[in-house]
């Protein structure tokens, strides 16, 4: 597997698809997996909890513990992408925001997409739980919050 810090558009190679190793113990994550999920993809998007069996299986190779730590994507050639590649991979996956994902990624609007990512990095840190929970507002959002 070798990382990539960018947008997606990595080696002018073609993504397949993805897989987003998300935290199911964060609301806010939970909340994000459910409205990638129901955006048009260009790239399909598969859900996998991160550090779960599944993603072990899955990915072994892979520093399960980091995952925890910072959003994770992978894509099909074996690609990852992780932190701030990771939010606009799964950006540049969507149909109604790839243009965006790759403004985002440029050397002028980075800097803003990283203080935006860290933010929500730090809320993520704040409201995540122990164990999985059902039932909270990440599992509830309708997409119409103000």
């Amino acid at each position: 597997m070798r990382e990539y810090a960018g947008s997606a558009a990595h080696e002018g190679g073609r993504v397949g698809s993805f897989t987003v190793l998300f935290d199911a113990r964060c609301p806010v994550c939970r909340a994000a997996r459910k409205w990638l999920a129901g955006r048009a993809q260009l790239v399909p998007l598969a859900f996998v909890p991160a550090g779960s069996a599944e993603a072990r299986s899955l990915f072994p190779g892979l520093d399960h513990a980091a995952t925890l730590k910072d959003l994770t994507v992978i894509a099909d050639d074996g690609a990852y992408y992780m932190g701030d590649g990771a939010w606009l991979a799964c950006l540049w996956a969507l149909v109604d925001y790839r243009a965006a994902a790759l403004r985002l990624s440029t050397p002028r609007m980075l800097p803003a997409a990283r203080t935006f990512i860290a933010a929500a990095s730090a809320v993520r840190e704040a409201v995540r739980v122990p164990e999985p929970m059902d039932g909270d507002y990440g599992d509830q959002c309708d997409d119409r919050c103000h």
